[in-house]
């Protein structure tokens, strides 16, 4: 319940606080403990049907260079006030015809502990040169775990969000 609550408040504010001419509807909100990612839909370029695919690519990457350079400043001014107000950092990105594009992320270092088995994993894919580190070789892990399983983490999402409305209907223990 809390947590929709920050969700509900963390849209309501980039809604009033972004210009709306930066992006095609509302931005999408991403929330985890330490970060909050704007990713916002840029409008695609205007392209006659009988350009190249490779004319059509370049066209994409010109228009998202263009939009980070020239909301550079704002977006910056946002995010420090979103940082100060929120309490966690604030990461930007765009989404146009059909890819997202992060101009910024946050790099939390987690702990964890691992079997030789799954420490042989992670060391294959470094000495393949699929990764450059343990730490790269895990997160490309998670990437790979999270593209094959979608649907599967948004329904466990959506039921962890059903706890917490059960939980905070429940009765106060704390009394």
């Amino acid at each position: 319940m809390e947590k929709d609550k920050t969700m509900e408040r963390l849209r309501g504010w980039f809604s009033g606080r972004l210009p709306r001419e930066w992006f095609e509807g509302e931005p999408e909100i991403v929330l985890d403990r330490e970060e909050i990612a704007v990713v916002g839909r840029l409008r695609a370029p205007a392209l006659g049907d009988d350009v190249s695919e490779v004319e059509r690519s370049a066209a994409l990457e010109g228009g998202i260079l263009r939009f980070r350079e020239e909301t550079r400043e704002r977006r910056v001014e946002i995010a420090l006030e979103a940082e100060h107000l929120f309490r966690r950092k604030v990461s930007w990105g765009v989404a146009v015809g059909g890819e997202t594009v992060m101009f910024t992320t946050l790099s939390v270092p987690v702990m964890t502990r691992l079997r030789q088995s799954e420490r042989r994993v992670l060391d294959t894919l470094v000495a393949a040169g699929v990764a450059r580190s343990r730490s790269d070789a895990l997160a490309w892990c998670v990437r790979l775990v999270g593209d094959h399983t979608d649907t599967w983490l948004a329904d466990l999402r959506d039921a962890l969000r059903h706890v917490d409305r059960v939980r905070a209907a429940g009765p106060d223990v704390n009394s």
